[in-house]
């Protein structure tokens, strides 16, 4: 179980990046007040928290649904966590997130950031979304499926206390040293991308093979 939990906190740690999400907020929320900001902060968790608990519990119904072998998934979902692996480690999707964090900036009616952009797409975004899917469909009985379900709520309150604190965490630490922490994430998010279509090739062509005989 421990081993899970760790692979499971890993990919979502990485795949939420409070690390990459904390300065865009910080950025966002310029001009509010300390209550404003922390309110923000856990409405903001709640709802992406909310959203891929929904995908976790009835992800694979969904699947179903649409006649979506898991081992196709599996393959989509490595591949798109590979891609974000990649903008993260050449600092791709953090330029996008600031150009993001601008355009709302831009607009002074819009005050609440909570929602979007932060549960939408930061926090609860397409990656978020395949990784949780892919691990519950990984998990076996019910108490690994609490053990993933625990990990995405550990990751959660660390991106609240994240969001929280990002303003004097950017004053501590700095560019320089964010960056390098998104890249280290990223090469780990690369590997373990890898992992997941590697594991939806063989289980494909372990099929095919099967099929065959």
């Amino acid at each position: 179980m421990t081993q899970l939990f760790l692979s499971a906190f890993i990919t979502l740690f990485v795949v939420i990046d409070p690390p990459g999400c904390a300065p865009i907020y910080a950025g966002l929320t310029k001009g509010a007040t300390g209550a404003q900001r922390r309110m923000m902060a856990i409405r903001a968790t709640l709802i992406a928290g909310a959203i891929l608990l929904v995908f976790a519990l009835f992800g694979e119904e969904l699947l179903g649904a649409l006649h979506i072998e898991l081992d196709s998934f599996r393959i989509a979902g490595g591949l798109m966590l590979f891609w974000i692996a990649f903008e993260m480690v050449f600092e791709k999707r953090t330029q996008r997130r600031e150009e993001r964090a601008e355009k709302l900036a831009a607009t002074p009616e819009i005050e609440d950031v909570s929602v979007f952009p932060m549960a939408i797409p930061m926090l609860a975004g397409p990656g978020a979304i395949a990784a949780i899917m892919l691990l519950m469909n990984e998990a076996r009985g019910l108490e690994q499926d609490l053990t993933v379900l625990g990990a995405l709520t550990t990751v959660l309150i660390l991106t609240m206390f994240a969001l929280m604190a990002a303003g004097p965490i950017m004053r501590l630490f700095g560019d320089k040293v964010e960056a390098a922490i998104t890249r280290v994430l990223g090469v780990l998010l690369a590997a373990l991308a890898a992992q997941y279509v590697i594991d939806g090739l063989r289980g494909s062509f372990g099929l095919v093979a099967a099929t065959a005989a």
